[in-house]
């Protein structure tokens, strides 16, 4: 009964999921998979650290299409680095692109972007330097320890690709959006790569959407939701359900992690008498400490059920893609 639900609901999945794809063709959105092969606005996209009036500081450059920015500013240093969102609300400031510089002005703060170095005014003079700087999850390339399930390797693409139903492989070799693991799990610690596609025309969930869904109940956000404020429905989030406790979303065409430890529901003669729990690492950084999974997400495969259930990559219509996925079962 469980495999033909989700084979039937893996149909459907794919089906919305063209569709969608078709819609965001004819508004003439561009979507970008490789970072070689992007616009112009894509090379000032990023994150920025150094000192403002002598104190840390962290800026994140979002790109919106057709030369037209945000820089989201972080007193105290980038999220995971220093950034309090209690006492720091982001303030973001407009920029526009002319050639090789965007400047941007505001009433927080302004400045002008080139070279890799964001220059900082105020007051008619310069409050401070910061540099561009690439972040890298920790847990990047998790070796899967022994005993691990190792459900999608790169490097045996072709192979792993067959621990799914509907498994794709990308021109790249990475998995693609819209799968469902042959395998099911309950109790575990699950290690996932993923990466959004860069699309700077779109807007909120249609921004380099998918979901990681455990036991095909519970949807972890996967958006490109770099620079916001950081809500249930963004990266990091549980859907409908908690907000990150901070956004640690890179930028998109950046590799990112999630390392989740997830708690199945208790049953006793048919009915649940504990709820699951989940601890979401982001980045490498506690997103969701221990939080209780109050429901199932509306669009997850399956019910609420004592059964374990499959891992499921949404396919939300954008061209999100996975590397490096293996669980490690919880053993009572």
């Amino acid at each position: 009964m469980v495999k033909k639900l989700c084979r039937l609901l893996l149909a459907v999945a794919l089906g919305v999921g063209s569709v969608m794809g078709k819609a965001e063709e004819k508004k003439g959105q561009p979507v970008y998979t490789d970072p070689a092969k992007t616009d112009e606005d894509f090379p000032f996209q990023g994150e920025y650290t150094g000192t403002v009036d002598g104190g840390r500081f962290g800026i994140q450059v979002v790109a919106l299409g057709k030369g037209k920015f945000d820089a989201v500013l972080c007193p105290g240093g980038l999220p995971g680095e220093g950034w309090d969102k209690k006492m720091n609300p982001r303030d973001k400031v407009p920029g526009t692109r002319e050639g090789r510089t965007v400047t941007f002005a505001g009433q927080a703060l302004g400045g002008n972007l080139a070279d890799g170095t964001f220059t900082v005014m105020g007051d008619g003079k310069v409050r401070g330097t910061l540099a561009k700087v690439v972040r890298q999850s920790p847990t990047m390339g998790a070796v899967a320890p022994d005993g691990a399930v190792v459900l999608f390797d790169v490097a045996r693409a072709e192979e792993t690709v067959k621990n799914f139903k509907g498994g794709q492989l990308n021109e790249q070799r990475h998995l693609k959006a819209g799968v469902l693991s042959n395998q099911t799990f309950g109790s575990g610690h699950l290690h996932v790569e993923f990466l959004l596609p860069y699309m700077p025309e779109a807007r909120g969930q249609g921004r380099g959407n998918s979901g990681c869904y455990l036991e095909g109940r519970y949807e972890v956000q996967m958006l490109d939701s770099f620079g916001l404020t950081g809500e249930n429905n963004e990266c990091g989030g549980i859907y409908t359900i908690a907000k990150p406790l901070e956004n640690l979303c890179y930028p998109p065409l950046s590799w990112q992690t999630y390392d989740i430890d997830f708690t199945a529901a208790t049953y006793v003669d048919g009915k649940m008498t504990v709820r699951p729990k989940v601890t979401v690492r982001h980045n490498g950084v506690v997103v969701q400490d221990q939080v209780e999974l109050t429901h199932s997400t509306t669009a997850s495969p399956l019910k609420e059920g004592p059964e374990p259930g499959p891992l499921h990559l949404q396919n939300h219509g954008n061209p999100v893609c996975y590397r490096n996925i293996w669980f490690v079962e919880k053993m009572d």
